[in-house]
């Protein structure tokens, strides 16, 4: 995680972190909606968080989980997105991937693999 001691960094990344909370794609606002309150298992998710020098999609802290929801631009951008995965797992999260299709056609699948991956039956 970004650590406030870290100012130059931090400074950054939180206010980015509070506008992509306000203005999530419609798949994030779709899959937030499943996820808030504690409604999976009672697992707490955190969106748009800092880690690192990333920002995350989502993030479980009690199962170490960390969900991003990949849209058109990710196909452009793959070498990024292996290289933060790679930073990610270094700091031993776990990490699991969907595509905006899959969270708005296929919310039940969706939660059914976030729920494996909390409750630790996937290992993605």
């Amino acid at each position: 995680m970004v650590r406030k001691s870290e100012p130059n960094l931090w400074s950054k990344i939180k206010p980015l972190a509070r506008e992509k909370r306000r203005e999530p794609t419609p798949a994030e606002a779709a899959l937030w909606q499943l996820l808030r309150g504690r409604s999976l298992g009672g697992y707490k998710f955190r969106r748009q968080h800092p880690i690192g020098r990333c920002i995350v999609d989502f993030y479980c802290p009690k199962a170490r989980l960390v969900i991003e929801v990949d849209g058109e631009i990710h196909q452009r951008t793959v070498e990024e997105d292996a290289q933060r995965q790679a930073e990610l797992e270094a700091l031993k999260l776990r990490v699991i991937r969907f595509t905006n299709d899959e969270v708005l056609n296929q919310p039940e699948w969706v939660l059914s693999v976030i729920e494996a991956a909390v409750s630790g039956n996937l290992t993605p």
